[in-house]
Formats: C-alpha cells, structure tokens, sequence
C-alpha cells in the first residue's frame, strides 16, 4: 500500500468526515472545524490517498506566526490502512514541512492508552515531555511528546 502524500484540498473536506467518523471514537473534528483548518487556520493538512481517491489518512499541523514550534494538532489512520507504513509515511512528511518552515521542535499530545501510537512517536524521536490528566473528553490522560527538528526556513 504506497499513498500518495499531498496537501489538503477543500475537495477533501466530506472525505476527511467520513474517515474521523470510521477511525475514531471520539474526539472528532466537525466539518466546521476542518473547514476552518482547511481555509482559515495557519496550519497544514496532509492527506493519504489510497486506490480510487480514498483517504487512508490525514494529519493536521499548525504553524503560529513568529514561533518556531509546530504542533501536530490531529493525526489519524483509516483502520484498514493501519500497520502499512501510511502513519510514519505521513509523520516524517509533516515533521519535513515544519523544519521546512523553519520550525526547531514539534510537538503533539496522544492518548496513554494508544500504545501503537506511543511506539511510533518514540521510533521517531519523540520524547515525553508532560502527563496531561483527564486531557480527552472521555477522561483519559495523554503524553505531551516534543521532538527537536533542524530548521532550514524557506522564503
């Protein structure tokens, strides 16, 4: 299964619904909200695209003006499409879009009980930096993980 990488679209807005709604069992996007993050927001999405333009994932940083920390705000796998290599193919391209902007650290917050996602992060150079009680809406705690990045800012 090799995707294609790309930005966001506003094409891909109803896609990125469908796949929160398959994927996670809560704490989901609304369709405003990604719309906001699709148009308004300084941030970037990246999608996956699988066969037939299916989405097999997307992940959303966001990029504050005069700062050099990005934050991977939402990241999130198609269940099919899992244990594939899409989700570290996704996190090496953001991580390369904040350094690319000339950001010096990302970070991210993820669920203690999310063992597949801890072990990704950490094989990727995350490091626990705060234990976030009670941090999601069903009460369960999360890591806040940083990793440095060299940056080499563009324009």
């Amino acid at each position: 299964m090799i995707p294609i990488l790309r930005p966001a679209a506003g094409h891909d807005l109803s896609s990125l619904c469908h796949l929160e709604e398959i994927a996670l069992s809560g704490d989901r996007f609304s369709r405003r909200q990604f719309h906001h993050l699709l148009y308004r927001a300084h941030a970037l999405t990246l999608v996956a695209e699988g066969d037939a333009q299916r989405l097999l994932g997307y992940g959303t940083l966001l990029l504050r003006r005069n700062s050099t920390q990005a934050r991977l705000y939402s990241f999130c796998v198609h269940p099919g499409a899992r244990g594939h290599g899409v989700g570290r193919e996704m996190l090496r391209w953001l991580t390369s879009a904040a350094s690319e902007r000339g950001c010096d650290r990302l970070v991210l917050e993820v669920r203690v009980d999310n063992p597949v996602a801890l072990g990704l992060y950490r094989s990727e150079g995350f490091m626990p930096a705060a234990w976030l009680t009670n941090y999601y809406e069903d009460g369960c705690a999360a890591w806040r993980m940083t990793k440095g990045l060299t940056g080499s800012r563009i324009g």
